[in-house]
């Protein structure tokens, strides 16, 4: 017979075998979700991009619509953008309601990439019609796109502080999600001239290649749909939230308010630059070509980084980590200024900018990310989704201002108009080099100063933040 001590000690090696088992299996689930949640967004952005980038492409370069039109559309494109941002928050209401056996989250992650999928096609579809019936029936087939496309990247994001507490699995989950994100980004980017090219160059060739990047957008969203699993017990069950409650949980947040500014800032600059992409290389640079070669060379770096970004934020911290990004990006600007139509130095320009654009898009995300856990501290609602419908919100802020400038700088430049890159005057070009890198390192460097002087969430509070919650039975201990 075993004595009680041996007895005791067995009991002891089985809790060990035991906690050693769940420890294993708690780290097998974290990089299950950190590479089906990440895989998800391969389609996603590259439907996105397909839109936010080259829509515009598609209406100067394609359909050829006139100035007078032209107009029209850029002015429409900038008021539905702002409009359906404001509705944003309103989806981050829904989801955040939702109750069902799937979660809150994937059922509208499902219907908005579905739909928004087939409303893509639309956008990219010739009817035949011009002047006035174009603009209308654009105008309903946009707004639809822009708010159901909403519905899915609200309900996307917002998963991701629902997968884990700490701070550093977050930043391995957001990292390979940007990683992903990028590679569809730049499937698009480096891809859609050559291909659309290589079909014809016409409106049949942007059609299917609208139609190739909607299936890739179904097939990977499957990864996030069905091999993503939340740990739905981690948090207290909140009530439902009301309307009321909903501006409470935006408007009594100060760190996501001073968070949603500097992100705002940030994507009007990154956006407003990269959307002029296509026209510099084929007006300023006079070799459209090289653009997708450009393109590549931008992708591989910002992939690079950000598969490089744990090793950073291991040695500094998040503020020293934005600081040294700001840094990259003011330099890429001026080189890219001032730099001659030499494709070494465009490109060493290129490869600072998009390295500091990298790590600044990640970073705003875990910024974001951790201000759920302040708002549920602060105000005792969780609200992920509410949070995160700041993030579209944001981005077609940003995207309608950024299509302003653009829409505008092209007509007044003389580019829309021109038929030929000799048709452009020096001053033309002029006007739109300023608009495209000047302003944009204005803006995206206030958003730093933003960030510098009102945010305030760093380990340490955020630590403090997760125990506090713990002790409030807010969240449940792992």
């Amino acid at each position: 017979m075993y004595s009680y001590g041996k007895c005791l000690l067995l009991v002891f090696d089985i809790m060990k075998i035991v906690k050693t088992r769940e420890v294993s299996l708690m780290k097998t689930a974290m990089k299950r979700n950190r590479y089906f949640f990440g895989l998800g967004t391969v389609g996603r952005d590259m439907l996105y991009s397909l839109v936010s980038l080259y829509l515009m492409v598609y209406l100067t370069e394609i359909l050829d619509l006139p100035d007078s039109t032209m107009w029209w559309m850029t002015g429409i494109l900038t008021i539905l953008r702002v409009f359906d941002a404001v509705n944003d928050p309103f989806m981050g209401y829904l989801v955040d309601n939702t109750n069902t056996r799937f979660g809150k989250f994937k059922p509208w992650i499902a219907l908005g990439g579905l739909f928004g999928g087939l409303l893509t096609v639309l956008i990219f579809t010739d009817l035949g019609l011009r002047g006035a019936a174009y603009i209308v029936s654009f105008t309903i087939i946009y707004l639809l796109w822009d708010f159901i496309y909403g519905a899915n990247d609200i309900s996307y994001w917002s998963m991701l502080p629902s997968l884990t507490l700490d701070q550093k699995e977050r930043e391995k989950t957001g990292s390979f999600a940007r990683i992903c994100a990028n590679v569809g980004m730049y499937i698009v980017v480096v891809g859609i001239l050559p291909i659309t090219n290589a079909l014809g160059g016409d409106k049949k060739a942007w059609f299917i290649f609208a139609v190739a990047v909607v299936l890739l957008t179904w097939a990977f969203l499957c990864f996030t749909l069905f091999g993503v699993k939340e740990n739905r017990s981690l948090y207290k069950k909140e009530e439902h939230t009301s309307l009321k409650e909903m501006f409470s949980v935006i408007f009594k947040n100060d760190q996501l308010l001073f968070t949603a500014i500097s992100m705002a800032l940030f994507m009007i600059g990154y956006c407003t630059t990269t959307s002029f992409g296509v026209y510099f290389f084929k007006y300023a640079f006079k070799n459209e070509g090289m653009y997708s070669v450009f393109a590549g060379i931008l992708g591989v770096s910002q992939l690079l980084a950000l598969a490089c970004f744990p090793l950073f934020s291991k040695r500094y911290n998040r503020k020293q980590l934005y600081g040294f990004s700001t840094v990259l990006v003011v330099l890429g600007y001026m080189v890219f200024f001032f730099a001659p139509m030499n494709m070494i130095y465009i490109g060493i320009a290129g490869v600072l900018l998009f390295i500091g654009q990298a790590f600044i898009q990640l970073l705003m995300l875990m910024f974001l990310a951790d201000t759920v856990e302040y708002g549920q501290w602060k105000l005792g609602r969780r609200n992920e989704s509410i949070t995160f419908s700041v993030q579209p919100f944001i981005n077609k802020i940003g995207g309608a201002i950024a299509n302003g400038i653009v829409g505008a700088t092209l007509i007044i430049s003389g580019i829309n108009s021109a038929a030929t890159p000799d048709d452009v005057t020096d001053t033309g070009l002029l006007i739109m080099k300023l608009a495209m890198l000047i302003l944009p390192l204005l803006i995206i460097a206030a958003g730093y100063i933003v960030y510098r002087l009102k945010f305030k969430i760093d380990k340490d509070m955020f630590d403090k933040i997760v125990s506090d919650l713990k002790t409030r039975g807010d969240i449940n201990p792992e």
